[in-house]
């Protein structure tokens, strides 16, 4: 299995509005690596929830719950999308600030390429960023 990061403003769209909504489609993205990113997440695999902006902290765990299709909102060219569901808030955000300051954390790429909105996480540092949020392990 693999894992990934996936990126949104709160106050755009934040982790309390996926719990509210259940499940959305992840839209929006414009990055080429990003929605190769999106292009390559499987149903079931599990992605941490980071609110930018202000807050810049992982909040909670999300599961993709359908794998990549065309995104509905591209108005032009090969853009993709997939449905997340939440799976569970962690116990206390993970600030990013935390995470630079953590050396299993050094290599990650939200670290080496802040910009991309969609990134994978190796499942070392997710188990990492769980332990800094005091999430179960579980799913």
């Amino acid at each position: 299995m693999r894992f990934w990061l996936v990126k949104s403003d709160p106050e755009e769209y934040g982790w309390n509005d996926l719990v509210r909504e259940g499940r959305t489609a992840w839209t929006g993205v414009r990055n080429f690596q990003a929605r190769n990113h999106l292009r390559a997440m499987r149903k079931g695999e599990l992605c941490l929830f980071y609110h930018s902006g202000g807050e810049r902290s992982v909040v909670g765990r999300a599961r993709v719950a359908r794998a990549a299709y065309p995104d509905p909102t591209a108005e032009a060219g090969d853009w993709s999308c997939v449905d997340l569901e939440p799976v569970s808030p962690l116990h206390r955000p993970v600030e990013l600030a935390a995470m630079r300051a953590d050396p299993a954390l050094g290599g990650m790429a939200l670290l080496r390429q802040s910009r991309l909105s969609v990134s994978p996480v190796t499942p070392s540092e997710y188990r990492r960023l769980l332990a800094l949020g005091s999430a179960p392990l579980s799913v």
